[in-house]
């Protein structure tokens, strides 16, 4: 093929790369700023239907917002009452919760000089060496710890009014975008911003949804086990297994480790994990396809490298956002004619790998 003619295809494909190289440098470098503009996008968007309904009932349009927003806080605000109630509860049970401890340092030392003839003393003495070593590095500890809260504080700040003003000025958010393009790609512009409210507010209600559900399953598994802290770790379980494929894995430590603490039997450590695993393949393959997955669309590559990055340049944030991130980026590739491949490969269509399986399928859909 002639130089001039594979050029145009190189250079197409190196600013793409350009691009979204620039993107990810822009996200990861502003991520203290974005992150919450873009959770208030997600949290303005979840609340439209409630603010048109209020709207519809006779409420003037800034009280509609406000009574939304308010109300989206509410529920937040109740969540976190919760969490917080139960770790003090927990916390009040800290002298039960050493001597437990106690009870199963005693039985690993046992085994650990049974197994590998590492007598006590030399295990105190490796315990003694490693507090030290933490004693150090407790001021970048602290640090961090702080540096957290005050980032946690930013986002109690900056959300309510970030998503008060994205809903005020919405119709003016939407008329920039469409005149930032060329009349002729007008339609499909609108038709961009139709498909990633409707991807949007699918998601985020298929997740709660489906935490309501996985929330549930684990009370009831960890009621018939017995546990203490049941509804405690199935709320939290539940919340974390809202972060794609790491959650579930985090949950599953933490529920293991404070079972471990406030239980005399080891076995309810195994029978926790095993709940969780049971109700993990349940979620991944009941809920996550019908409740979740089927409102964006991704196939799973897409999505395990869209957490994978969005945790590398936003952390927590960008795990939680990469999935309708990833989908939006998906629909606007579909509909420019350069990126459609693109488009193509993040999604879960494999028919169009078959044209004749396509045909099949698409004459069976208009014959119905």
């Amino acid at each position: 093929m002639p130089e001039n003619q594979t050029s145009p295809f190189y250079l197409k494909f190196a600013l793409i790369l350009l691009s979204i190289v620039l993107l990810g440098g822009l996200i990861y470098i502003g991520s203290d700023i974005l992150m919450p503009l873009f959770f208030a996008i997600v949290l303005a968007i979840l609340l439209l239907p409630l603010n048109n309904w209020l709207v519809r009932k006779g409420i003037p349009k800034v009280p509609a917002m406000l009574l939304s927003i308010l109300f989206a806080l509410l529920f937040i605000g109740s969540i976190i009452y919760f969490l917080s109630s139960q770790v003090a509860s927990f916390m009040s049970d800290l002298p039960a919760i050493k001597q437990h401890m106690k009870e199963h340092w005693h039985t690993v030392q046992i085994w650990i000089r049974k197994t590998f003839n590492y007598s006590y003393k030399e295990q105190d003495k490796a315990i003694a060496q490693a507090t030290t070593n933490m004693q150090g590095s407790g001021t970048s500890v602290v640090g961090a710890t702080l540096f957290s809260a005050v980032q946690a504080l930013l986002y109690v700040v900056l959300l309510p009014i970030y998503t008060f003003l994205i809903m005020y000025y919405r119709g003016l958010i939407r008329k920039f975008l469409v005149d930032s393009f060329n009349v002729r790609h007008k339609t499909s512009v609108e038709e961009v911003i139709a498909e990633s409210k409707g991807i949007i507010q699918g998601y985020m209600l298929g997740l709660l949804i489906e935490m309501a559900i996985v929330a549930g399953l684990n009370a009831t598994g960890f009621f018939i086990i017995g546990i203490e802290y049941a509804i405690f770790l199935a709320v939290l379980a539940a919340i974390l297994n809202m972060i794609p494929y790491v959650g579930m894995l985090v949950a599953t430590i933490i529920c293991m480790l404070i079972t471990l603490t406030s239980s005399n039997n080891i076995s309810d450590v195994l029978w926790v994990a095993l709940a969780l695993t049971i109700v993990q393949f349940i979620d991944n393959n009941l809920l996550m396809p019908y409740v979740v997955s089927s409102k964006v669309r991704i196939n799973a590559l897409a999505s395990i490298i869209g957490v994978l990055v969005g945790g590398a340049l936003a952390g927590v944030s960008g795990m939680f956002l990469s999935i309708p991130g990833v989908a939006i980026m998906k629909t606007i590739f579909e509909r420019v004619d350069g990126l459609k491949p693109w488009g193509m490969l993040m999604g879960d269509d494999l028919s169009m790998v078959n044209p004749k399986k396509r045909k099949r399928i698409k004459s069976r859909e208009s014959s119905t």
